[in-house]
């Protein structure tokens, strides 16, 4: 199938090139896919996937590849340097919140210092213009209130995950102000997106992977908060976001180097039980059991506030929840049968963008 992308994001990446640490999971794995859809030559920094399967090999992608932990500040240096982007996105994180209660050192190391030595090599770095650093909706100090997070909120986090990325945001914004000032420096921006969902992902601790899992052992899905409620979006959402974001810094536009909110629209802040039950009409067979257990602190209630995304980037959602959860269905549906759908679902999205920028 001919790839569909639109001239905006065409022009901005097509033969640039581009780094992007994370590459290997969920969302740096669909955004690699659609950079080399747009013409960019990819580079990519990150552990060896976690999971077997993954998406990241699922999709035997050519670009430069390389396994490295970016707690390793030389290696950074050196491979950052080899690369000599023009823009980076950086994804690499310890990114579960679960996880984070159990290993809280190594996710504020990841997710703090890995920051830090990503940021250096790219300071160093003289070919770069753009950075985008992916921190999440979780970075706000979450009073479980009925309004949306909007970027001048308070940082904060109660469980080790989330207060890492409100450390980060920290980072960022220091990194920018002390040394990112010179007409010279790389504009830097980050970008705080909800909780994402789509084909291809196997981590542990989230519904839809837990779904996956449940089904292949013939076994209800077990289910820990039903009616605490997520701004769910599918992943290709706030990846276009990050690249609409990442293609005005590569043209110098130094007021978006700021912080940007990418959530759903009101439809997609819902429960867990009420996304499971829309699942239902595309995923036929499984059913679902709560678990008893107690279980550390997890937000129940989380909304983001876009409008500065909708405003400044003219950045809007294109799928709403049903459209999501059915390419979600669909992803996984086509995989138990040998097919990797990837790249048709990226030109299906960007069909569907394409039409509603045109009946805008």
């Amino acid at each position: 199938m001919e790839s569909l992308v639109t001239p905006d994001l065409s022009r901005a990446f097509k033969n640039k090139r581009v780094l992007i640490t994370g590459h290997t999971g969920f969302k740096g794995s669909w955004l690699a896919a659609w950079l080399k859809i747009l013409g960019a030559d990819v580079t990519g920094i990150s552990l060896a996937p976690t999971t077997t399967p993954n998406h990241w090999s699922l999709l035997n992608l050519d670009i430069q590849h390389h396994i490295a932990d970016i707690l390793d500040a030389q290696k950074m240096n050196t491979l950052i340097k080899n690369a000599a982007p023009d823009i980076v996105f950086h994804l690499a994180a310890q990114s579960l919140v679960r996880r984070s209660y159990k290993s809280p050192v190594d996710t504020w190391a990841t997710n703090v210092m890995g920051t830090a030595h990503v940021l250096e090599a790219c300071r160093a770095t003289p070919s770069i213009r753009a950075i985008v650093a992916i921190t999440t909706d979780k970075c706000y100090e979450n009073i479980e209130t009925n309004r949306g997070y909007r970027e001048d909120d308070r940082l904060g986090g109660h469980d080790p995950y989330s207060a890492s990325k409100a450390a980060m945001e920290i980072l960022c914004a220091s990194y920018r102000k002390s040394f990112l000032q010179d007409n010279s420096a790389p504009l830097l921006a980050t970008a705080r997106a909800g909780n994402v969902i789509g084909g291809g992902d196997w981590a542990e601790d989230r519904l839809i992977p837990d779904l996956v899992r449940a089904l292949a052992a013939k076994k209800p899905l077990v289910i820990r908060s039903p009616q605490s409620t997520r701004p769910w979006q599918h992943v290709l959402e706030p990846l276009v976001g990050y690249m609409m974001l990442g293609a005005r810094l590569l043209a110098g536009e130094k007021n978006f180097a700021t912080p940007f909110n990418f959530g759903p629209d009101s439809s997609g802040n819902q429960t867990v039980e009420t996304v499971l039950n829309i699942l239902k009409a595309y995923w036929t067979g499984f059913d679902w059991v709560l678990d008893a257990a107690p279980q550390p602190h997890e937000a129940k209630l989380l909304h983001l506030d876009s409008t500065k995304a909708h405003q400044e980037l003219h950045w809007h959602p294109v799928w709403n929840l049903q459209k999501t959860l059915q390419a979600t269905a669909e992803w996984y549906q086509a995989c138990d049968q040998g097919r990797i759908i990837t790249t048709t679902q990226i030109n299906d999205y960007m069909r569907d963008r394409a039409a509603r920028l045109a009946a805008a």
